[in-house]
């Protein structure tokens, strides 16, 4: 590869880790959001890189609310939207519909381990996701083997506001100087 092509390379690969730090930072205040991260490898085709999801639990804050929920450890709610399709999601607000499913703001339901995750008045949702009324388990929200459920809390982003700021400007200062290199060559 010659200058010109490892110039080029150099400057996708800061643009790159700039779209990452703002995507980053635009969800700084998103419940549940799990940074991406991304990586730099040296190839003979150039700079190829990788990009990741975070695997660091955000920190949770209490809300009070009782069907805010939050999951310590790995795993992620299932929710199903209404056009039948099913996603995950760490973002726990959930609220009681008028047929007692729990769903998001979106107005996706909660799935749990016996369908829509029902709550009718009186149920509670235990760390281990058992939701249950008078002592009778009604439905468990799936979770991983070491993760748990806190009801009243959710996960806020894990994002941290200064670092993706720095790498904001060290991508810049990457990208300017591969293309002052450029403009040498």
């Amino acid at each position: 590869m010659d200058g010109i092509g490892w110039a080029i390379s150099a400057m996708s690969a800061a643009r790159t880790r700039l779209d990452v730090a703002a995507e980053n930072l635009a969800n700084g205040s998103t419940d549940g959001f799990r940074k991406s991260e991304v990586r730099g490898t040296l190839t003979g085709a150039g700079v190829e890189m990788q990009r990741s999801t975070s695997a660091v639990q955000g920190p949770l804050r209490r809300t009070g609310r009782t069907f805010d929920l939050a999951i310590t450890g790995p795993g992620a709610f299932k929710v199903r939207a209404r056009d039948g399709s099913v996603a995950q999601t760490r973002s726990g607000a959930f609220i009681r519909d008028r047929f007692d499913r729990l769903v998001d703001d979106a107005g996706r339901v909660l799935m749990g381990a016996r369908g829509p995750v029902c709550v009718p008045q009186g149920s509670t949702i235990d760390a281990g996701g058992a939701v249950t009324r008078n002592g009778t388990v009604l439905n468990r929200i799936a979770l991983p083997p070491g993760s748990s459920v806190r009801s009243g809390s959710l996960e806020s982003s894990n994002v941290d506001a200064i670092g993706e700021m720095i790498d904001v400007l060290k991508a810049q200062r990457s990208f300017e100087t591969a293309q002052k290199v450029l403009s040498a060559i």
